[in-house]
């Protein structure tokens, strides 16, 4: 069975990161969706929302399964017994980021591999911290998240 680890921090999950997760569970017999947690990071939704609003918005999909991770995610990897990191990538910044942290797994675990996913270009300038932006100021980000996704914004904007 090929298994494939996507991990990000999900903060909050966007069309992006859902199309890639539907693309990938055509690919890989199991995802395994990976809410990372990084206690120097700041997040705007507590781990337990995000695993909540992935598990809601992945749960029609019988090969994904949504986990979290504070360690290092090889070592995560290495005790589900999965090989393979998947990364989407929207431009060449991304990538060239990407890439440098792949480097950084393979030194870390040589039997690492990674592979990049491009996202659908209709994705391509969605990225999570724009979208907390725009909702902070009340803006409309239904064409970046799910409808889910977007009401827990306004709530947590409307109590800022």
């Amino acid at each position: 069975m090929i298994s494939v680890i996507y991990a990000g921090s999900f903060d909050p999950p966007t069309y992006g990161h859902l199309n890639i997760i539907e693309r990938a569970r055509t690919i890989y017999e199991k995802i395994h969706v990976v809410v990372a947690v990084n206690s120097t990071k700041k997040y705007l939704f507590s781990e337990e929302e995000r695993v909540s609003m992935l598990k809601e918005l992945l749960k029609d999909y019988d090969n994904v399964e949504v986990s979290t991770c504070d360690t290092l995610i090889v070592d995560y990897a290495k005790k589900l017994g999965v090989r393979v990191l998947l990364r989407g990538v929207r431009n060449v910044g991304d990538f060239s980021y990407e890439f440098d942290l792949a480097m950084l797994n393979k030194g870390l675990d040589s039997n690492m591999e990674t592979v990049f996913l491009p996202t659908d270009s209709k994705y391509f300038v969605l990225k999570s911290s724009a979208i907390k932006e725009v909702a902070s100021f009340g803006g409309d980000v239904s064409a970046m998240v799910p409808p889910l996704v977007e009401q827990k914004l306004k709530n947590k904007y409307k109590k800022a």
